[in-house]
């Protein structure tokens, strides 16, 4: 595309993008926004939620020898001088920044006389607060935007969106009559599956069996569950690292190095493990305890499978899973939205059809009647098999 065509400049100037590929991992999602961004002359800002994620996307883009950076709190003074000459002078083509650093008045001064050609919102459900990561944060963007000198292109991307946060990322980032491009959520390679065990250790190994010698994420809701799911799978023999915020940067990053790296298979990890990470053999991914929203254990299920093979995704349930939602949610600056969320998420749990189409639906997709690739179909499919056996009719 030739970024001096009007027609193209009309096209690129503001949209949103809600839902990706099926096989779409986070660098494909980046690549949507990487690619407008090279084909601009001046400069792009990337405004993203994670140093993590950031650092990630950054990584990738120097390993194909394109100038990007990452502005974070980490850096020393004498060091963040340097970028900011360095961006002042032209070094880069793409900036990595948090929202929280559009507030800042020297930076908004730096903004002003180095203005933009191309501002992209990543992760943008988090200006949402329908959102499952919602950020105040976020709802400055549309404030920074208003104060640059000429409105640059501007685009917003995540890969799970609700219609309702939809609506929301178009309003509050002052997004003018966008061209809302939605791909399909559906990922037809995952398998889902969802239990209420009596036993939630043994059910765990009993799930690990089925998929011995592979790669997986175990997510639980709280630090003292990571450590419980960490010392049996360890006393069972198994490969296993964790992660949550309990531990030293250190630890975490030791970690996460070693689980990409598939010196280690499996991780114990809360939710703040994942955003950012790829990795592309992921077969499983078990939640232990229930997620808060049906958008967090999607985007978190949706971490395997990326490399279009065969995976899992099981969810374990149980009402003191929903009682520890209701506290934290309560918790929360906006506590009756967080539990219209759980609520959410506990309708799926008790669900009796199709799994995938109830998800499908959630996002305000339409599926088929029945996926046959989840524990809900499956299950119907034998007790047909069953039945006609009893019938003597055919199967």
């Amino acid at each position: 595309m030739n970024s001096s065509d009007p027609d193209n400049v009309k096209w690129w100037t503001q949209f949103s993008v809600a839902g990706t590929a099926s096989r779409c991992c986070q660098q494909v999602q980046s690549i949507c926004f990487q690619v407008p961004a090279l084909m601009q002359t001046g400069l792009t800002y990337v405004i993203s939620p994670l140093i993590s994620l950031m650092e990630d996307q950054v990584a990738h883009l120097q390993q194909a020898n394109i100038p990007a950076v990452c502005i974070n709190s980490g850096m020393s003074k004498h060091t963040y001088n340097e970028v900011m000459y360095d961006i002042h002078t032209g070094v880069y083509k793409l900036v990595y920044l948090s929202p929280e650093r559009l507030l800042n008045e020297w930076f908004l001064r730096f903004a002003l006389k180095n203005p933009p050609d191309f501002v992209v919102v990543d992760e943008a459900h988090c200006v949402s607060q329908w959102g499952h990561d919602f950020r105040p944060s976020y709802l400055k963007i549309r404030e920074f935007m208003e104060k640059l000198p000429k409105r640059p292109m501007y685009a917003a991307f995540t890969a799970t969106a609700t219609p309702r946060v939809r609506q929301d990322i178009v309003g509050s980032l002052g997004l003018a009559d966008p061209a809302v491009i939605i791909r399909s959520f559906d990922r037809p390679n995952l398998f889902f599956a969802k239990k209420s065990p009596a036993d939630k250790d043994r059910a765990l190994l009993d799930e690990l069996e089925k998929v011995k010698g592979k790669s997986g994420i175990v997510y639980c809701s709280t630090h003292q569950n990571v450590e419980r799911c960490f010392r049996l799978l360890r006393q069972h023999g198994y490969n296993v690292a964790r992660y949550h915020a309990g531990l030293s940067v250190g630890e975490r990053t030791v970690a996460q190095s070693a689980f990409l790296s598939g010196s280690v298979q499996i991780i114990a990890a809360t939710s703040a493990f994942g955003m950012g990470i790829d990795k592309s053999d992921l077969t499983f991914i078990i939640h232990y305890n229930m997620p808060q929203s049906l958008e967090e254990y999607y985007q978190e299920a949706g971490r395997a499978g990326r490399n279009g093979e065969n995976a899992r995704c099981t969810l374990f349930y149980s009402q003191e899973d929903l009682r520890v939602g209701e506290s934290l949610a309560q918790q929360q600056e906006k506590p009756e939205r967080a539990l219209q969320l759980l609520a959410s998420m506990w309708e799926y749990c008790n669900c009796d059809g199709c799994l995938r189409n109830h998800i499908l639906r959630y996002f305000g997709e339409t599926g088929s009647q029945g996926c046959g690739n989840c524990s809900s179909c499956c299950a119907s499919a034998w007790w047909q098999q069953f039945t006609n056996i009893f019938r003597n009719e055919p199967n």
